[in-house]
């Protein structure tokens, strides 16, 4: 590897903040799509905390991609799990929400784990408190990198 330094970036303006809730039983991916999309919210970031009636997430392991590692199979924790913490980047694909997050949590022993969290597969327990930060005047979009061999965040003017 090289010591150059390699960035893609682009600047934009804080937008609207969004303070919700997702309900019992509701997923956390959708429920958040849901949210974004009824307020017209195409790029931005999302935080939040609660507790999960499951968990289904990835975690990046070894393998024949180009970089070594992708990845594997989705990683299923039967609960109640806590959302201890959670984070995701909100881009747009063909006019919709589309979310990348990531979370920590842990299971009903306090055994810590977390990565990618997969659409579909947690459900809130109680409830998941989120806020969502817009950001204005750029494209926030996920993009195939031919050098990383994937879809990944690629931000524009």
């Amino acid at each position: 590897m090289s010591n150059e330094v390699r960035v893609k970036f682009a600047a934009g303006k804080a937008g609207k903040q969004v303070a919700a809730r997702i309900q019992p039983g509701t997923d956390l991916i959708t429920g958040i799509e849901k949210i974004c999309d009824e307020n017209g919210i195409k790029g931005g970031w999302v935080n939040c905390i609660g507790s999960l009636q499951k968990a289904g997430y990835y975690i990046l392991v070894p393998n024949n991609a180009k970089l070594g590692a992708g990845y594997g199979d989705v990683n299923r924790v039967e609960g109640p799990v806590e959302l201890m913490n959670g984070m995701g980047l909100i881009t747009e694909k063909d006019g919709k929400s589309e979310i990348h997050f990531h979370a920590t949590m842990c299971d009903k022993k306090g055994t810590v784990f977390g990565g990618h969290i997969v659409k579909g597969e947690n459900p809130a327990l109680a409830t998941v408190e989120l806020v969502i930060h817009e950001i204005l005047d750029i494209k926030m979009a996920r993009q195939y990198d031919e050098e990383a061999d994937g879809n990944h965040f690629s931000p524009s003017k």
